[in-house]
């Protein structure tokens, strides 16, 4: 079988008519590569190289093959370029961004599927404001993002993925503390700890527009979170009630937190994000977006 060295070491013998010089070019001994041009000739079954006692001169054969050889090896380097293109395309880093404070469940089993079920794609993660996230998604600095939605986002793809029911949260000294169900409007009576618009305000928005649909009244907000952990802070403090995501609160645990379920069908969704632009099948973005969306339907972890 003909090898690459085999050609490699007669375009050597060939471009220097000397073994000796050829051998000192790509640096082995001048026997294994008098031996190997000689394999090659008997693969090929042709004389190659007419060996004089002063110098070497080139049959037919050898010109031929002389002239050909170049373009073989660009072919294969070509070859071998895409070869690599290819499996660096497959393994380029999925690059996610979080915004929110997002930290669910769903989320979670989401990313550990999508590594056990590509465990040489790396995930880079970073986490941003809603402003910052979309920034980045326009700029191609991330391919994707979960947020609780980013309102006025132009040019941004925005799929709803899942959704927790909103509960109530209060602190564990609340006159409503001790209740096992509650209704909005009965919630409502107190001021409600508010999401600050420029840090989370797709969840502001959705608490907004879930409230006008459950016909309670515009909540009264008492001060601004800028994340979900200054949120239920501000619960616990007793600075207003609150609501948030099932999800989160499973997560967001505490003594001095009490979670009490609502009697309407309040959810807060939870989007995932990317910049609306045509892009292969075969592309990273793309299969990890489709994987997003077939997990929606699996049952929560």
């Amino acid at each position: 079988m003909i090898e690459l060295r085999h050609l490699r070491y007669f375009v050597a013998v060939a471009e220097e008519r000397c073994f000796h010089r050829a051998a000192e070019r790509i640096h082995i001994d001048q026997t294994p590569l008098a031996r190997t041009v000689r394999d090659l000739e008997e693969q090929l079954g042709v004389v190659l190289v007419e060996r004089a006692p002063r110098r070497l001169n080139l049959t037919p054969a050898g010109h031929e093959l002389l002239e050909h050889a170049p373009r073989l090896f660009a072919r294969i380097e070509r070859v071998l370029r895409a070869v690599r293109a290819k499996d660096a395309g497959h393994r380029e880093p999925i690059r996610i961004g979080v915004a929110d404070g997002l930290a669910q469940p769903r989320m979670n089993a989401c990313l550990t599927r999508w590594r056990a079920g590509n465990p040489g794609i790396p995930i880079e993660l970073s986490e941003l404001t809603a402003i910052e996230l979309a920034r980045a998604l326009r700029l191609e600095e991330l391919d994707v993002g979960f947020s609780f939605g980013l309102p006025g986002a132009e040019g941004i793809v925005q799929r709803p993925v899942w959704s927790y029911p909103a509960k109530a949260l209060l602190c564990g000294a609340h006159v409503l503390a001790r209740k096992r169900e509650l209704s909005l409007a009965e919630l409502l009576t107190f001021p409600i700890v508010g999401w600050h618009p420029d840090h989370l305000p797709g969840l502001r928005q959705q608490m907004e527009v879930g409230c006008r649909a459950c016909g309670a009244a515009c909540p009264m907000t008492m001060g601004q979170a800028s994340t979900l952990v200054g949120y239920a802070t501000r619960v616990a403090a007793g600075l207003g009630v609150g609501l948030a995501d099932a999800g989160h609160l499973r997560l967001l645990k505490s003594a001095d937190l009490t979670v009490v379920p609502l009697l309407e069908n309040l959810r807060f969704i939870t989007y995932l994000l990317h910049k609306q632009r045509p892009f292969r099948a075969s592309d990273v973005r793309h299969r990890f977006i489709a994987h997003v969306v077939s997990s929606r339907g699996l049952a929560e972890p």
